[in-house]
């Protein structure tokens, strides 16, 4: 956990970052992440911030709310709101001070951050980035980009720039707008369905970057202040693990702080698993969640993130060679995060026609599988949210009982047919595949050849696709029982 100092300190950070758009002016300024259609956070404090004289007083209204501040010495001034309720009726923002400034078309509801890599960056209209059509179904983008979208579903798109002084974004919008084909497909899915259900104003921010590994998106000095990379981050250009920390936060997510948010959808890790970084991604995780939470001022801020998806590795010519289990070795690290507090994972083994592209085309699937995360912890809906989970072993002379959490109301072949992907051995590590039979909620894995068994492994393979799935439709996380 993060010290009272180092969350302080980061806030402080955070807040000076949020603030380097430059203003030579008198007139008030506010960063970009504020603009006409935007959506507020509900149910917290809303910080409302920005550049003025120093010594200027200015004042925020909205909602029969009236709050002022003074601008301190360097111009800089910040408001709270208090807490409200979702609102879809659109208002008005005004700022007042020797200008005024007014948003309209203002909603109050729920704001989802969607960042990672390329596979949250996949924009809604594939054919930006010439992505490959889905094999097993209609291109759902294509029917969702022509229709007519609810104006309760606005969007802020980051783009991929690092050189401007704020935010990178020509701000808030609705779907109708163009500007809804770049942003990422996921959070548009996840966004829709969640208004869906609820029906209250969803905000979707939308900022990442292929190819970005997760040291990128934590900030410089949360190395600096761990306890397990300070070592590492001693002298002033230091890298962790080959990368320099820091540079997407500083530029596509400081800005947005302290902004009010429900929550952070993340999709990362395929670059990670390019340097074989299995071994300390979950503590980097750890990390990025921690300070994310403090700087977004709620430490028990939801985290929900996508497993990647079946792969071939083993062609790349990275600069570590990798092997069948690289993959199934960062899945397992994944995996690790979810026991962190308010956390859920995806699981995308099923998601894949073809092993060589990395980029897997069905994104309304993966936004499913996220929104099930969050209407069941977030918005009290009674379903199961998470496929078949490792529990516990049992070994039974020459077989091994498994049990799971997450079974929904069934353990099921998702095709029919036998049980694929499971692998057994005895003392010598010696795996061979297996014969896994549903026996209720638990699976009997065994194989001829094994006489005493001690451990099982499932799907550990970066071409595995196994069919063992809940009756929800959910597949089974990845697994090994012994980890050696």
């Amino acid at each position: 956990m993060l010290t009272l100092k180092f969350v302080v300190k980061s806030i402080s950070a955070a807040l000076v970052s949020a603030c380097t758009f430059v203003s030579l002016q008198a007139q008030v300024s506010l960063p970009a992440v504020f603009s006409n259609n935007m959506v507020l956070q509900r149910e917290k404090p809303i910080a409302i911030w920005g550049l003025a004289s120093a010594g200027e007083f200015v004042t925020v209204n909205f909602a029969n709310q009236t709050k002022t501040a003074v601008a301190n010495s360097v111009g800089k001034w910040q408001i709270m709101l208090d807490a409200m309720p979702a609102n879809d009726k659109p208002s008005i923002v005004t700022i007042t001070g020797k200008n005024t400034i007014q948003l309209t078309n203002v909603l109050v509801g729920d704001v989802w951050l969607c960042s990672g890599q390329s596979n949250m960056e996949y924009p809604l209209d594939r054919k930006l980035k010439k992505y490959a059509l889905p094999k097993k179904s209609i291109d759902s983008s294509e029917l969702e980009l022509k229709a007519t979208k609810p104006n309760a579903i606005r969007y802020l798109y980051v783009e991929r720039t690092l050189n401007q002084p704020d935010l990178p974004t020509k701000g808030w919008a609705d779907g109708n707008d163009t500007m809804v084909r770049y942003v990422s497909a996921i959070g548009y899915y996840f966004a829709k369905e969640i208004y869906a259900t609820t029906k209250v104003p969803i905000g979707i921010i939308s900022s990442s970057w292929g190819g970005t590994r997760v040291e990128q998106w934590t900030p410089n000095w949360a190395y600096k202040q761990s306890p397990i990379f300070k070592a590492q981050a001693k002298d002033a250009n230091y890298k962790i693990d080959g990368m320099h920390p820091g540079q997407m936060f500083d530029k596509l997510i400081a800005p947005i702080l302290p902004y009010g948010i429900k929550g952070m959808l993340w999709y990362q890790g395929e670059s990670n698993c390019m340097v074989e970084d299995q071994t300390t991604y979950p503590a980097k995780m750890e990390l990025l969640i921690d300070t994310w939470r403090n700087l977004f001022n709620d430490k028990q801020l939801p985290f929900y993130y996508v497993q990647l998806a079946p792969y071939n590795y083993t062609a790349r010519k990275d600069a570590k060679p990798h092997t069948l289990q690289s993959l199934p070795l960062t899945w397992e690290a994944q995996t690790k995060n979810l026991a962190i507090p308010n956390t859920a994972m995806v699981v995308t083994t099923d998601l894949v026609d073809n092993l060589a592209d990395i980029h897997p085309s069905y994104k309304w699937i993966v936004a499913h599988r996220l929104a099930l995360c969050a209407l069941a912890k977030n918005y009290q809906q009674k379903l199961e949210y998470s496929g078949p989970a490792f529990k516990a072993t049992k070994i039974k002379k020459n077989k091994i009982e498994l049990s799971f959490s997450h079974v929904g109301t069934g353990l099921i072949s998702s095709d029919g047919k036998p049980l694929t992907w499971f692998t057994i051995a005895g003392a010598d590590n010696q795996f061979v595949p297996a014969t896994a039979t549903i026996k209720g909620n638990k699976i009997i894995v065994e194989a001829a050849q094994v006489t005493k068994p001690t451990q099982v492994r499932f799907a550990w393979n970066e071409t595995a696709q196994p069919n063992l799935f809940n009756v929800e439709g959910l597949p089974a996380l990845p697994f090994r029982t012994v980890v050696n």
